[in-house]
């Protein structure tokens, strides 16, 4: 049977800034007319995902938000095919009230609405609103009991839940999501690297998101992952992996655009950030988590983007992106220096030399984890 075709997503700007946090120019903005054109030219050009970000006050290089459950549904009644995916926070939200929300954005757009549960790094939101900013393991314990009440929600009449930190008594929700045999309830995406939020998404979640990653650490993540899916009898979730990719006609302009992100660094923003993210893997039992391992450059793309190497020409940039497919990736989530160009070019340069490639993969699903550690890589990738 041959496997899936890779799926494509891109980060939504629907943050200033843009997706570096470098004084290099960005061809891209935040407000709406700018999104919804770049939504519609995402769809056309092989992209079936869009994650709109969450930030609720500035921040780091991003001074200006736009609300991300909103935003997404604006998007997906500007396009037609486009699944988009709002990030949430528990914490900030009741899962009952989003189960409401995400029912109605799902009859709106046909069956299109997602959502990406965020168990939190920034602790200034949550104390700025006056919420309690729990330890980091608590924060995923917390979400995960939000994802199991919200598919409940979405799936069931009647829901109980006696939880230690949501109740629900004899809730029913009145019109239900759409419904299909592949897609019971709107999808759930899930983020993290820590020890927690791997187990987490291995009991609950339909997607995991990693930030970026070298082969080694896929490897690592995937099997952990699948291990913890394991033990709770269920399917596995699929994979999703961060990526900034900067593709040009040669490799040495890709390289030379990626210097010049770098050379311009907001350096104060870059710190502040990485010392407001990296308490979060500290903070855990045994100080694994996102951006643990993080160097300055990496930080710059804030989900480690520059790690997963998707830098260089369209062949080049296609062999590794099917190199990861091989490991058991099976979803992109890019982001673009100049969006509204680079999309384009990745549609009509990237993605069908992608397409291509897995055509000679053989018709098998991911391989073990002993076949993929062996996988060979590329020598210019």
């Amino acid at each position: 049977m041959p496997a899936a075709p890779l799926k494509f997503a891109y980060w939504v700007p629907n943050v200033s800034g843009g997706l570096v946090t470098s004084r290099i120019e960005q061809r891209t903005d935040w407000d709406y007319a700018y999104n919804r054109e770049l939504a519609v030219l995402a769809e056309n050009n092989g992209f079936e995902y869009a994650l709109s970000q969450v930030r609720y006050m500035a921040s780091y290089g991003a001074e200006f938000q736009h609300e991300s459950t909103s935003f997404s549904l604006a998007l997906l009644l500007a396009t037609e095919r486009l699944n988009v995916i709002a990030a949430v926070h528990p914490g900030l939200w009741h899962p009952g009230v989003l189960a409401k929300f995400g029912a109605t954005a799902d009859h709106l757009s046909n069956g299109r609405f997602a959502v990406n549960v965020v168990s939190g790094w920034f602790k200034g939101e949550f104390t700025a609103l006056g919420e309690p900013w729990l330890e980091h393991d608590e924060r995923y314990r917390r979400s995960e009991e939000f994802i199991r009440a919200l598919r409940q929600i979405w799936t069931e009449d009647h829901t109980e839940l006696a939880g230690d930190f949501y109740r629900l008594r004899d809730f029913t929700l009145k019109p239900k999501p759409l419904n299909t045999p592949e897609r019971p309830h709107p999808e759930i995406f899930q983020g993290g690297n820590s020890t927690a939020a791997r187990a987490m998404a291995g009991r609950v979640s339909d997607w995991y998101f990693s930030n970026g990653k070298d082969f080694d650490g896929v490897v690592e993540q995937i099997a952990d992952v699948r291990a913890a899916a394991d033990l709770a009898g269920r399917t596995a979730p699929r994979f999703g992996l961060n990526g900034f990719l900067i593709a040009r006609d040669t490799e040495a302009e890709a390289r030379d655009t990626l210097r010049e992100i770098v050379a311009h660094a907001d350096r104060d923003a870059v710190e502040g950030f990485g010392a407001a993210v990296k308490q979060a893997g500290q903070s855990t039992a045994d100080r694994k988590g996102m951006w643990q391992d993080s160097s300055f450059e990496d930080l710059i793309q804030y989900n480690d983007g520059f790690r997963t190497g998707l830098i260089g020409t369209p062949e080049q940039i296609a062999e590794r992106v099917v190199a990861y497919k091989k490991l058991g990736v099976d979803l992109f989530l890019l982001g673009f220096l100049h969006y509204h160009e680079e999309v384009e070019y990745f549609g009509r340069r990237v993605l069908p030399l992608v397409r291509e490639l897995e055509a000679q993969l053989p018709e098998t699903g991911p391989e073990t984890e002993a076949e993929a550690a062996a996988v060979t890589v590329p020598a210019h990738v």
